[in-house]
């Protein structure tokens, strides 16, 4: 079996990370600038060494790894998960917004008016109907 490489382009390692599944999906969120190195953007080819700290975006989900080791192929989720250790503040920060989640109400129940039912537009139509027989009737008066 060969060694590890001690070098590894940054879109190989966030697939076999396994943070995205495939190697596209992972050129795709570094060109839209949701993979930082060190705090700079950065290119699909650029490429990681152990202890290089990665931020990315997944979702609404923010997290920041330090590299511990790299892999050539993509293997089981044990596996991919001991190439990385994720940060103390991002293990909060993770936890902190899932709760927010959570405890958020939910956004439907916010909407007071939705789209009328059949009884309701019928109403809406007659009212409408009589405001403008009101407004615009013309009254012959002898």
């Amino acid at each position: 079996m060969a060694d590890p490489p001690e070098r590894q382009r940054i879109d190989k390692w966030l697939w076999a990370a396994r943070f995205y599944k495939t190697r596209a999906l992972a050129v795709q969120e570094i060109e839209r600038g949701r993979v930082q190195v060190a705090g700079s953007d950065v290119k699909p080819a650029r490429e990681l060494k152990a202890g290089d700290v990665v931020t990315l975006r997944q979702g609404p989900v923010r997290r920041e790894v330090v590299v511990r080791a790299l892999s050539a192929q993509r293997g089981p989720a044990p596996v991919a998960q001991q190439l990385y250790a994720e940060t103390p503040a991002s293990i909060a920060a993770r936890e902190q917004a899932a709760t927010a989640r959570r405890l958020a109400p939910e956004p439907a129940l916010a909407l007071a008016h939705g789209r009328p039912t059949k009884r309701e537009r019928r109403a809406l139509d007659e009212q409408r109907r009589a405001d403008w027989d009101a407004r615009w009737s013309v009254r012959l008066d002898d």
